[in-house]
């Protein structure tokens, strides 16, 4: 499906909306002096935490002659990072703005449309509906937030938010509820400047509005909200929004509705627009400049009140909305459902909030925040809440209340035996938890087949937990452990060691256990050391015991071999035959701590070899052909632990 963008030219406008209307919808109208209540379409307040009755839509966004295009197709449900619903309990905010994900009208869920990456999205959701017969009167209040990157494209090819009111059996756009967000120049009140940016480009926000959409004298019609958000053109820059609607359709206005018994009351205009005058019933009397006017004490039943809203210029419609004051208001008081809060972790009780509407909860002991609709309990014991809701103005006082059972299950996880062990030990590993009604136990995570005992003996190397739960529905999970069971490295020789008489030589043990015994203990700084040092006068094989945490051991051996000076030690005679034995021309340089270089050459002087393209030294060929029976001379040089440079030559016979 493709739904056209709209072709715009730019406005004297510090930031530019192109649309009929942008913050105009934002009311509650009454064009009688009636007042109305109607029941919402179902979840189109996302309620139910499902995007179910909303068609998901996804696509992509291009500029061509000017006209900025959004293609969109239903993409059968929710696409993740496209479309995200949050609820009021997960706290985030959003990166950029500041401003919590969830909208903070009092509802449960809220929905993000698109995100932060860019490269030409575009999403939508929509929503039909049709009012109800003889529901002349009607209106829909809707929340968003803005997110944008501004590239200064030009206007086609920026980012946007669009949002489309359509009289679907009329085949009409409601011109005052359509309008489309884009990032152009300056902003408008209300939007300020991320302090967070992702790039170069700056990034604009702006922190949840309210907005209102007069469905008035469309009662039978079906109506289709739109939205829709897009990235720039060029794939690079984004935008998206947070939206929500209110769990309530009615026109009135807050606090037009009160009760008899109430001592004050407030009445409150929608949000968004630039100005506020309200007046009396004949518009002879200026009553206030504000988006909210109280009354103390309340005027006469049947006072009518009008405001007329001025939106900003150019930005939407001028409208002048009336209420008449009744003292009819019945509360209602909402507990919620009896619920169970496992090992102190808070639930939620209560219902969404209501404006003009004050809530208290007793006791108070283990909630979140006994002074409103909804709060998080997590009591130590069962608890039965009792909610009093009144009208803001102290009257009409309503109450019910809620059981909290409060269920403990004890997460403990006991050890006995060892966690790291040898397989060839006598030692095991055997877990314990606390009885309860039902038992899993996991390995890496993993189910262990009929393991649900308290007790389970540990025979593999592993992360090991359980899963616990009672007959009050609780499911809780144990900390992890983690089981070692090693099975001994095998032993090996280390390379032939050279050392000198009277200079210490290093030796080196391999690292991979937590202790280490040379033995016997002779000529070494250390028997217990990694690298002890050696200063010995004789030849000394040495056998290394290494233990590991688990307690396997593994026997090595190293061989040191002593000379009396420093000097490089050549053979005089090799026999490359490849018979394993002596195939190799190569010196041993004994004291040595910088080898410079090892050379051989033939009776004419000729390079036949170079230590540094072979380190396993001579093998008798030159260009891969082997060499007859001859004498050969070497040159080496080196550094010796005496700082002293050594330069030697010699001979020595290769033997076919």
């Amino acid at each position: 499906m493709q739904i056209p963008g709209e072709t715009v030219t730019r406005k004297n406008f510090p930031f530019y909306f192109h649309a009929q209307f942008l913050l105009a919808i934002t009311f509650y109208t009454l064009i009688s002096f009636q007042s109305y209540s109607q029941i919402c379409p179902p979840n189109i307040d996302f309620e139910t935490g499902t995007f179910d009755h909303w068609t998901c839509y996804t696509g992509n966004v291009s500029a061509a002659g000017g006209v900025n295009t959004i293609y969109l197709s239903p993409s059968n449900g929710p696409v993740p990072n496209q479309h995200t619903m949050y609820s009021s309990s997960t706290g985030e905010l959003d990166y950029f703005g500041g401003f919590p994900v969830s909208c903070p009208n009092g509802s449960g869920h809220s929905i993000k449309l698109g995100n932060n990456t860019g490269g030409g999205q575009a999403e939508g959701i929509s929503y039909e509906f049709t009012i109800p017969a003889g529901q002349n009167v009607y209106s829909l209040i809707y929340h968003y937030a803005v997110v944008f990157q501004d590239p200064n494209h030009e206007i086609f090819q920026q980012p946007r938010l669009e949002i489309e009111v359509t009289n679907i059996t009329d085949n009409s756009v409601l011109n005052c509820s359509s309008f489309t967000f884009i990032p152009f120049g300056n902003i408008l009140p209300g939007f300020f400047l991320s302090p967070n940016q992702q790039d170069t480009t700056n990034v604009w926000c702006k922190d949840w509005s309210a907005v209102s959409i007069n469905l008035n004298n469309n009662a039978g019609k079906t109506i289709r909200l739109f939205f829709k958000t897009a990235d720039c053109t060029f794939t690079r820059h984004f935008g998206y929004a947070y939206l929500d609607v209110n769990s309530e359709c009615s026109s009135e206005f807050v606090g037009a509705t009160y009760c008899p018994d109430d001592a004050f009351i407030n009445v409150t205009a929608p949000f968004g627009y630039q100005s506020y005058t309200w007046y009396n019933s004949n518009f002879s009397q200026t009553l206030g400049n504000s988006q909210s006017i109280f009354f103390n004490p309340p005027p006469p039943v049947g006072t009518v009140i009008a405001v007329q809203v001025e939106p900003y210029s150019g930005y939407g419609c001028r409208d002048t909305l009336y209420a008449k004051l009744i003292d009819t208001l019945t509360v209602f008081s909402n507990a919620g459902k009896d619920t169970l809060s496992c090992n102190g972790t808070k639930v939620q009780i209560g219902a969404n909030p209501k404006p003009g509407l004050a809530y208290s909860w007793d006791p108070p002991t283990g909630l979140s925040d006994a002074h409103i609709a909804n709060p998080r309990a997590g009591p130590n014991i069962t608890t039965t809440y009792v909610l009093t809701t009144s009208s803001a103005g102290g009257g009409c006082p309503a109450r019910d209340s809620v059981i909290v059972t409060a269920s403990t299950i004890d997460t403990s996880i006991r050890v006995l035996g060892k966690l790291a062990y040898c397989i060839t030990g006598m030692d095991s590993t055997v877990f314990f938890v606390s009885p309860t009604d039902s038992i899993q136990w996991l390995k890496d995570n993993f189910p262990i087949n009929n393991q649900h005992n308290v007790r389970y003996r540990a025979n593999q190397s592993g992360s090991y937990r359980a899963i616990l739960y009672n007959d009050d529905g609780c499911v809780a999970i144990t900390g992890e452990k983690t089981v070692v069971i090693e099975a001994p490295r095998p032993g090996i020789m280390y390379p032939v060691e050279y050392a000198v008489v009277n200079y210490q030589h290093q030796l080196k043990a391999r690292d991979f256990g937590i202790g280490v015994e040379w033995s016997p203990g002779t000529f070494l700084s250390s028997t217990n050391s990694v690298t002890p040092l050696f200063n010995g006068t004789t030849d000394k094989l040495y056998t290394i015991v290494i233990e590991t945490a688990a307690g396997c051991v593994t026997v090595d051996t190293q061989l040191v071999k002593v000379f009396k000076e420093v000097k490089f030690y050549v053979p005089s005679g090799f026999t490359p035959n490849l018979d394993g034995l002596n195939d190799y021309l190569k010196p041993i340089p004994v004291g040595m701590k910088e080898f410079k270089y090892f050379r051989v050459y033939n009776r004419w002087g000729q390079l036949v070899f170079d230590l540094k393209d072979d380190p396993r030294g001579w093998n008798g060929m030159i260009d891969g052909k082997p060499q007859s029976s001859q004498v050969v001379v070497w040159m080496a040089e080196g550094v010796g632990i005496n700082d002293v440079i050594y330069r030697q030559k010699g001979t020595a016979t290769l033997i076919r």
